[in-house]
């Protein structure tokens, strides 16, 4: 008997013009740890919200979503509070409570249990998750991951018998993110829970995976052991849209073609790598690209000995910060959760206004010279930005002041629509997006406005590793216009694929900064899967395309 199954499910949002889910059969057995992936808007968080019936999408189903061979809809509404736990992408959505104690309690309490089995079980999640030492403390002082671990923990608390997680480990730091699915590992090891985990960022999930069930366009299609799904992934029909999500080893498997059985994590990437070698490769690193000297960049923006803080009596959240920001380049922000980037951001923006040190645009103090830049920021949250009820009156309204003709506008919204691939959601409503689509239609708003320095927090969060290409090319092009821009960042395999300079942050100040193969190359833990598995008979090699290129070089 399946744990979860669904038969032949199909589903439509209302209003909109196809199918959202497309006759999708699945059957998840017991203490599965099961991990779907697929483009944005494949249908992934509406499958899953089907296994929730209290946050179940509004619309038409055809089919039958069954839990233990009973329908979702006979299962009563405390059985499926408590055998089926649910984690949103955001921390910050599904925390109720102002303290952490509390927050573990409150399912409990809500459930009515009594007062000495709410201790017990809260006791047991704090041990178990490693929250003791911030056991009282003000849910809003946690950093990004501890937030979302702590959701994990209220919800395991109840001691579901499913787990469905909607992408939670895309506002994590890498650390944060390795802690996280580590622990769900333990979950599903220590007390057989069955795990569906949706998610982009496969380098670390597919190790994890007993079966990888792939979506295209509301339906299934491939699934089975990870190592075969990346195999169809990184050939054929699959190819073209879902080929840059694999594991970089996947990749680099795929792309080299040596035959015998594909490596799946870092340890078997490297050991294939150095089976494939002599002892001493002929060439071990590649040229660095040269830096142009004939038109120096000019300095957008600059902070100059910046510090920060939230209250008169609080911490510093930025200390001495020295940054700065050239037209015509993409500078990339990492770091762990709650270290101060997100500040940063908004002092370079010049929507916090430092209590020591200086903020220049164009060289000019900001209380001198406010309208000297125009500035773009894409704030963490895109739903931060919708006033409208459609996608195409949100552009609209990004041009609200602009004086262009009104045919002017419709050109440069059909532009943009087609850019982002939003054509065929000009009518529906952002709300009911996904996430990926909520970050392009933010990210459209935001570019409309023409500004001259983009500040991006976060922007590649929910996007499929289709969209990072066409988001790299936009900023790209950007970047050829003069345009500087700012990103935040946890995706280290973007900045190092597409920065021009990356900096880390901790303790609020930049501890080192370069460009990105001399900078993630000194790293142990913030840098790509790709320097990892190379490093030792590659130097330098940071992405995938580095190692491949490297290989060709040396006869493989």
């Amino acid at each position: 008997m399946a744990q979860v199954e669904f038969r032949d499910v199909s589903f439509w949002y209302p209003m909109s013009d196809g199918a959202a889910l497309q006759h999708v059969t699945i059957q998840i057995e017991q203490a599965e740890f099961v991990v779907l992936c697929g483009p944005s808007g494949c249908g992934k968080t509406t499958l899953l919200r089907h296994l929730k019936p209290s946050i179940a999408p509004y619309g038409k189903r055809e089919g039958q979503v069954l839990y233990r061979d009973r329908s979702l809809a006979q299962l009563d509404r405390r059985a499926a509070a408590q055998q089926i736990g649910y984690v949103r992408q955001s921390p910050d959505e599904q925390i109720v409570t102002d303290k952490v104690w509390h927050e573990l309690a409150f399912g409990l309490e809500s459930l009515g249990y009594d007062q000495q089995t709410i201790r017990r079980r809260v006791a047991e999640m704090a041990s178990f998750f490693g929250i003791q030492t911030w056991f009282r403390r003000s849910v809003s002082e946690l950093s990004g991951g501890q937030k979302q671990l702590l959701n994990l923990a209220s919800v395991m608390a109840m001691q579901p018998q499913v787990l469905v997680l909607d992408e939670p480990t895309s506002q994590l730091d890498p650390i944060a993110a390795g802690e996280f699915l580590q622990a769900l590992r333990k979950i599903n090891l220590e007390l057989g829970v069955t795990i569906i985990l949706s998610e982009h960022r496969l380098e670390e999930v597919f190790p994890l995976a007993d079966r990888v069930i792939a979506m295209e366009d509301g339906h299934i299609t491939c699934s089975g052991p990870a190592r075969e799904v990346g195999d169809f992934l990184s050939r054929g029909q699959g190819r073209d849209r879902m080929f840059e999500g694999l594991p970089a080893v996947m990749k680099i498997y795929a792309q080299i073609g040596t035959g015998g059985m594909c490596p799946l994590t870092v340890r078997e990437g490297r050991l294939w790598l150095q089976s494939l070698l002599p002892p001493r490769a002929a060439v071990t690193a590649l040229p660095q690209p040269a830096e142009s000297r004939t038109h120096p960049k000019p300095v957008l923006a600059e902070a100059k000995d910046v510090w920060f803080r939230y209250s008169r009596g609080g911490v510093d959240v930025v200390r001495g910060l020295d940054a700065q920001v050239y037209g015509g380049e993409l500078y990339c922000l990492i770091g762990g959760n709650g270290v101060g980037k997100t500040t940063a951001l908004k002092l370079l923006g010049g929507i916090y206004r430092p209590y020591r040190g200086k903020v220049l645009h164009r060289g000019t103090a900001m209380a001198n010279n406010k309208n000297s830049l125009r500035v773009g920021l894409l704030p963490q949250d895109p739903q931060a930005l919708f006033t409208e009820i459609t996608v195409e009156e949100e552009l609209f309204d990004a041009l609200g002041d602009s004086r262009c003709p009104d045919r002017e506008k419709e050109r440069r919204i059909e532009q943009m629509l087609a850019q982002l691939e939003l054509q065929a959601l000009r009518r529906a409503n952002p709300y009911d997006l996904s996430g990926g689509e909520q970050q392009r239609l933010a990210l459209g708003k935001i570019l409309l406005l023409q500004p001259e320095l983009v500040l991006l927090d976060e922007p590649t969060k929910g996007l499929d590793p289709f969209f990072k290409a066409v988001l790299a090319d936009i900023l790209k092009g950007l970047a050829e216009q003069g345009i500087g821009v700012v990103m935040v960042t946890h995706d280290i395999e973007f900045a190092a694929e597409h920065a021009d300079r990356c900096a880390m942050l901790f303790d609020g100040q930049i501890v080192s900064q370069g460009r990105p193969r001399a900078f993630f190359s000194g790293n142990s833990f913030y840098t790509t899967a790709a320097d990892r598995m190379s490093r030792g008979v590659f130097e330098g090699a940071v992405t995938y395309r580095d190692v491949v290129e490297l290989c060709r070089q040396n006869g493989i």
